[in-house]
């Protein structure tokens, strides 16, 4: 019988667990975090869950921020586990203010859950999590944020800003895949997941089975074996950053929202989201009247345009990770102006104009 033939992604050594700690540390030394961090090998849903399941339980008042989808996922989960919920809800084409969330805190002292995400790439909003942070610490509360869309696009500094549980995925900005997701977590946040009697345990929710059997332990064995291509994608992605240098990574990813701004002005169309400083340098959501059927001709002409339907008067161009670069906006750019029967050439000039002024600031 003949031996099937060599293969790069298959026939791979085994991840030792120093290698896979060594990975780890990459993700705690792109958050600046001195919080343990622990890589979840699945998209970033699985640690927000787990996050949630073991923090919130009966008794627990929750303050849920919803500024867009993901919110009303968190707020599900935390009604599941007892939690009784506070929704303070803002319109997903702005941002919530540090204010809004004080009046919630001052509202309902009892709360001592607060989740929130950073920027939301559904529809190109961010949220001012510097300034939420200190007064959630003020507050007492245990704080989670679904950094998911902004890490790698804009400044994220967990330990800085008062983050007991900041969440990353590898498939945005990080230009990585979906499947390898981490979370950083701080000392009294694992306090309050081993006071909880009903935080997940031997499954694949529990971030205490992680703690117990590969933390507590000195890293030194992994207890299964690891999803082996996702955390080495994950190891790939945290070298390309490093390589680049963070801030000029985030500067790409600013410039590329701010060419992409310009250039749909310069296309007659509107920002979903009003005010550039409420705006994710991660996607830019535009409003596009029939929406699916322009993006359907944007992308027949350009199929690898970054761009997607975000409802039916909404078009999304996801400016993140190798897309977010000039490049890439002005395809997405120049396939709009198509399907819209427009020119072009001011979108592209306008595009180019604002990426050189935002590159050179």
């Amino acid at each position: 019988m003949n031996h099937p033939a060599a293969h790069p992604l298959l026939d791979l050594p085994p991840l030792t667990a120093e290698r896979f700690a060594s990975i780890e540390q990459g993700v705690a030394d792109l958050l600046g975090t001195r919080h343990e961090v622990v890589v979840t090998q699945g998209e970033a849903l699985l640690p927000l869950e787990g996050c949630i399941r073991s923090g919130a339980r009966p008794g627990s008042t929750a303050l849920n921020v919803v500024t867009g989808p993901y919110g009303n996922t968190f707020g599900n989960w935390l009604r599941d586990c007892g939690a009784a919920v506070v929704d303070l809800a803002v319109p997903f084409d702005t941002a919530v203010t540090a204010d809004q969330v004080a009046e919630a805190l001052a509202a309902h002292p009892e709360t001592d859950f607060v989740s929130l995400v950073h920027a939301e790439a559904a529809t190109g909003n961010t949220n001012p999590v510097a300034a939420i942070g200190e007064v959630v610490r003020a507050h007492g509360a245990l704080f989670m944020l679904d950094a998911v869309a902004s890490v790698g696009a804009e400044p994220l500094l967990p330990d800085e800003w008062g983050v007991d549980l900041c969440v990353i995925g590898a498939q945005k900005a990080m230009g990585g895949p979906a499947g390898v997701s981490a979370v950083s977590v701080s000392d009294r946040a694992w306090a309050r997941f081993a006071a909880n009697p009903a935080a997940p345990r031997r499954s694949y929710l529990s971030l205490l089975d992680w703690k117990e059997r590969w933390i507590d332990g000195g890293r030194k064995a992994l207890p299964h074996a690891p999803a082996q291509l996702e955390m080495l994608a994950l190891e790939a992605c945290l070298g390309r950053i490093a390589a680049e240098g963070l801030p000029a990574v985030l500067g790409r990813h600013a410039a590329a929202a701010a060419a992409t701004r310009a250039g749909a002005a310069a296309l007659g169309l509107a920002p979903y989201v009003g005010q550039a400083a409420e705006a994710a340098p991660v996607a830019t959501t535009l409003r596009v009247p029939d929406a699916p059927l322009v993006v359907a001709k944007a992308l027949t002409a350009a199929p690898s345009a970054p761009l997607a339907a975000a409802g039916p008067a909404l078009a999304r161009v996801n400016h993140y990770g190798p897309a977010a670069g000039l490049p890439a906006v002005t395809a997405a750019l120049t396939a709009l102006a198509t399907a819209l029967s427009l020119p072009p050439t001011p979108a592209v000039t306008a595009a180019t104009a604002a990426w050189s002024a935002a590159s050179a600031a």
